[in-house]
């Protein structure tokens, strides 16, 4: 692959596009501005994020293919109210494993004008779930935690809400930490998407991805320690 030049201001003109005109007659008649400017631009992106992703601790995978770090733009209207076809944003994921999505990762998104970010671990299983709280019951897994959360806050990120009104039968917690028990993942993320900075169209995108990125990896590493 060349060098990495940043990402064209077309990605985000075919974006707002999207989001005014959701269908798919508008789809079919802008095909080339998708191929190019949101496919080709959103492999082209992870592709020049793969090195940097590799050097990191927790490894990341930046895979640059639809269903591995690119979410598709099509969305899945089955059980939704909501019949727009189209996801008005490039969705990137890079990973700490396999299969994407299901792992804790991190997670980069480009909307019209803005890039919001978060990471972590969505929908844990009740297995998973109960050896995460017991580790918060731990004090010094506990304080591991709330340091990578603080690593995580530098850069804007913030704990999720808490999932449940009420700390599950059978932990003990003090007020101080209760809520992180009452959560059925551990997500942290930027409040609302960031006006998108000016490095994203330069060739320090990559690297300005990246530093966002290394302030979650504590975090990371946290969720992928075994228990």
């Amino acid at each position: 692959m060349t060098r990495y030049s940043g990402l064209d201001r077309a990605t985000f003109d075919f974006l707002a596009g999207l989001a005014a005109n959701n269908d798919r007659a508008w789809f079919a008649a802008h095909r080339t501005e998708y191929e190019a400017h949101w496919l080709k631009a959103g492999l082209d992106l992870i592709e020049a994020l793969a090195p940097l992703c590799a050097e990191m601790s927790p490894r990341l995978l930046a895979v640059p293919k639809l269903n591995a770090s690119l979410g598709r733009i099509h969305r899945d209207t089955r059980f939704s109210k909501d019949k727009t076809p189209y996801q008005p944003r490039m969705h990137l994921i890079l990973s700490t494993g396999e299969p994407f999505n299901k792992v804790p990762g991190m997670h980069l998104v480009l909307s019209p004008e803005r890039l919001g970010f978060g990471a972590g671990h969505y929908g844990l299983e009740a297995q998973a779930l109960h050896r995460l709280r017991q580790r918060v019951c731990d004090a010094d897994e506990r304080g591991a935690l709330l340091e990578a959360i603080t690593a995580a806050e530098r850069v804007g990120s913030r704990l999720d809400p808490p999932d449940l009104a009420r700390v599950p039968k059978g932990y003990d917690a003090a007020p101080a930490w209760e809520a992180l028990l009452r959560r059925k993942s551990m997500i942290v993320r930027a409040p609302s998407p960031q006006p998108a900075p000016d490095w994203l169209f330069t060739s320090e995108a990559p690297e300005g991805l990246a530093r966002i990125t290394r302030a979650h990896l504590p975090l990371l590493s946290w969720l992928r320690a075994p228990s």
